[in-house]
């Protein structure tokens, strides 16, 4: 391209690509042959212009002839004659369809419906979820706070027949039991003080899709008997009506709580644990599925920048290092929570240790965090041999056992990596020895 942004040349690569022959290109401007989404402010060409410097590699798309959108990758290079005047500009580009074709098949392999996860504990799931969503079942879905359980839930209703209606979401250990009560099954006028008009509880507004009860476990027995009887009969009667209404909805529940516990000791109905046991879905809590972290990381970035118009390119390797090595006491929520925080403080660039939360950070030797000189490998060391202490009690040789590395090679990374163990010594602790 000359300085009018009219291109000069053209080759057969750029033909083939464009679906644009050499004499319909020539003279013509860039943005007319293009149609990128790199013309205008994002234009390369523009910028190599004004700095003299090349840019390498940047991704985009074009519009071909046929009006189909094709991702490339760019590169340009000022153009000068032999006295060294600037004189133009050329662009090099690459089709990424083949690339563009196998990240989104590797990514379907990852992903069903809302959820993605490269675990294998997730992925078995993954394998069976549209059965689960194609029938009819009440399902259990069980799991740690800041599990997904939620997502899970709105995963098998959007694969369901029933997607197209609504999905209804109730916290059950957010109201007490006589609010709970008129928020699932609504009411009629007068049935109490203050009951002015009829008002549909959120059964009523499922109709025809699926209602998500949350927190199962935190329902009174007394409660449980009203649960039980729309899952036994299908039929419900708001409160101060003379007659019983259909529940036409697919019921989903969940708890982080153990049902069979809750039983022993009478605060769950064995009845109503049978009927909403039908299918189980165990969701792993994150620390038996670490492969996730950068995946998870990836997209909330992703969100955030949208979120916060912000451009922020990633996470540091170090500071990756201490999210892999963290135990994530919270889950895929606390994780969340990590990431606005840094946003907070990040600006642009990476998320550096720097910009995490201190209790991500409240282990590291101070080298770790402003030393250029340490490794993410040795961060990685010095997390992992701190969670492997404390997840046994302090013994050192039960640590090493864990880590699968001999007490020797512990000692000697304990003294390399400069870690200070607590005091305490689990070796004396029988329950620290397994």
């Amino acid at each position: 391209m000359d300085f009018d942004w009219c291109i000069t040349s053209f080759n057969r690569a750029a033909e083939d690509i464009t679906g644009i022959s050499w004499s319909e290109a020539m003279g013509r401007k860039c943005s007319e042959v293009f149609r990128s989404s790199m013309c205008g402010e994002s234009c390369a060409l523009q910028q190599t212009v004004k700095t003299g410097k090349p840019v390498i590699g940047k991704t985009g798309y074009i519009i071909n002839s046929g009006g189909n959108r094709i991702p490339i990758s760019t590169s340009t290079a000022a153009l000068r004659n032999a006295e060294g005047v600037l004189i133009g500009a050329a662009e090099t580009f690459r089709d990424l369809s083949e690339v563009e074709t196998l990240r989104n098949e590797l990514q379907g392999k990852y992903r069903v419906a809302d959820l993605t996860s490269r675990s294998h504990l997730l992925l078995q799931i993954f394998e069976v979820l549209p059965a689960i969503a194609a029938s009819q079942s009440t399902v259990l879905i069980l799991g740690e706070t800041g599990t997904g359980k939620e997502l899970m839930a709105r995963s098998i209703h959007s694969l369901s027949p029933r997607a197209r209606n609504p999905f209804i979401a109730v916290n059950c250990g957010a109201l007490p039991d006589t609010l709970l009560e008129s928020e699932l099954f609504g009411y009629k006028t007068g049935a109490f003080t203050g009951a002015n008009k009829d008002k549909p509880g959120r059964f009523a507004l499922a109709k025809g899709g699926t209602i998500f009860l949350d927190e199962i476990g935190e329902v009174s027995p007394a409660l449980q008997i009203r649960l039980l009887r729309i899952l036994q009969e299908r039929t419900y009667e708001p409160l101060g009506a003379t007659r019983s209404e259909t529940a036409d909805v697919r019921v989903i529940v969940a708890t982080n709580k153990d049902l069979a516990e809750q039983i022993s000791k009478g605060l769950f109905r064995e009845d109503l644990y049978y009927r909403i046991n039908v299918v189980r879905v165990a969701m792993p809590p994150l620390r038996k599925r670490k492969e996730d972290i950068p995946l998870l990381v990836e997209q909330f970035i992703q969100r955030f920048n949208h979120l916060q118009q912000k451009n922020v390119q990633g996470v540091a390797a170090e500071a990756l290092s201490l999210l892999m090595a963290y135990e994530w006491p919270g889950n895929i929520r606390e994780l969340e929570n990590a990431i606005e925080r840094a946003f907070i403080l990040c600006n642009g660039g990476y998320i550096s240790i720097g910009h995490l939360p201190e209790d991500l950070t409240a282990h590291v030797p101070s080298a770790g965090i402003n030393s250029p000189i340490r490794s993410a490998h040795d961060t990685l060391d010095t997390q992992a041999i701190l969670a492997a202490v404390r997840r046994n009690g302090c013994n050192r040789m039960a640590a090493a056992k864990d880590l699968g590395i001999h007490k020797t090679t512990l000692f000697r990374k304990i003294k390399k990596l400069g870690i200070t163990l607590p005091e305490q010594d689990g070796r004396s602790d029988p329950a620290s020895i397994q």
